[in-house]
């Protein structure tokens, strides 16, 4: 039975602390580890209107997009690297049912950097001549108050919601980060540590003393996370660092999914609209394949 202070939510309990028109974030990177088990349960959900806010996207926003869930995202770049482009956010793009606001890469991470530390924009020396700068009007020139040098205040991500995948939580919250990490998961810190309401799906519910054990890997505590969710390969089809590999099969179905309206629907009912939330989704991948993918790597 869960404690007073446990923050542990079904999937559906947690999904729905995201309601029509939130502006959020999701962690991770371009295709690596991203929280895909969260993004099923909107499009499950029906959602509407959301605005997606981050550094690079991939099947997270497509799949938003194939839903009918997005009105805006701000971002770098939305695609699916190697296996081409992001077709369903494309499309939607195209026709006027999603608003593009573009922001560099790092100017990306530096909007979370200015949401952390409480502030309402962050102070850019080199967007100078930037087409980014012409047609994104939020963006705003001023004199460095030291040096005259001009700069640009570049507005803080500001969002409502973040949702991050990560490896284990405690039930209070707790959020264990590896030691031996990559860039998704320092984004996933900053993004954390940058808004006020954040949710984590965790591939593993650990004991508080196993927090205690391993507290130097924590950097995410408990009075900053708002809800945990365990949800194993809640990251899938991308990787889940120190858990598994990418999914390269999944991919392809997906990719050749997006093709046409009709596998679209056919790959939504197959994967996303199912009766059992994400356990069903499991199923419908199947048990060898997830096996297949699990990461070895990481034990040695």
């Amino acid at each position: 039975m869960p404690s007073p202070s446990s923050k542990l939510q079904s999937l559906e309990e947690a999904a729905a602390r995201v309601p029509d028109g939130t502006r959020l974030a999701f962690g991770g990177f371009a295709v690596y580890q991203k929280p895909m088990g969260f993004v099923r349960e909107l499009v499950r959900q029906g959602r509407k209107n959301l605005t997606v806010v981050g550094s690079a996207q991939s099947y997270d926003v497509d799949l938003l997009a194939a839903g009918g869930c997005l009105s805006c995202v701000e971002t770098s770049y939305v695609g699916l690297e190697k296996h081409g482009l992001a077709r369903h956010y494309r499309r939607a793009v195209e026709r006027g049912k999603v608003k593009v606001v573009d922001y560099p890469e790092m100017v990306s991470w530096d909007r979370f950097r200015a949401s952390q530390e409480g502030l309402a924009f962050w102070p850019v020396p080199f967007l100078g001549g930037s087409d980014i700068v012409r047609y994104n009007p939020a963006i705003k020139p001023f004199a460095c108050p030291m040096t005259g040098h001009p700069m640009h205040a570049v507005p803080a991500a500001d969002v409502d919601v973040v949702v991050i995948h990560a490896l284990a939580a405690d039930e209070r919250g707790n959020v264990v980060f590896p030691a031996r990490r990559l860039l998704p998961q320092s984004n996933d810190v900053l993004m954390g540590r940058s808004c006020d309401t954040v949710i984590v799906t965790v591939e593993k519910l650990v004991s508080n003393a196993f927090i205690r054990k391993h507290s130097r890997l924590v950097e995410l505590p408990s009075y900053k996370v708002s809800s945990v969710v365990e949800l194993p390969y809640g990251a899938h089809p991308t990787p889940a660092l120190g858990a598994y590999h990418a999914d390269e099969k999944h991919y392809g179905e997906y990719v050749a999914a997006s093709e046409s309206a009709e596998a679209t629907a056919a790959y939504l009912k197959k994967f996303v609209h199912l009766d059992g939330g994400n356990d069903a989704y499991l199923e419908a991948v199947g048990a060898a394949q997830l096996a297949r993918l699990k990461d070895m790597d990481s034990l040695l």
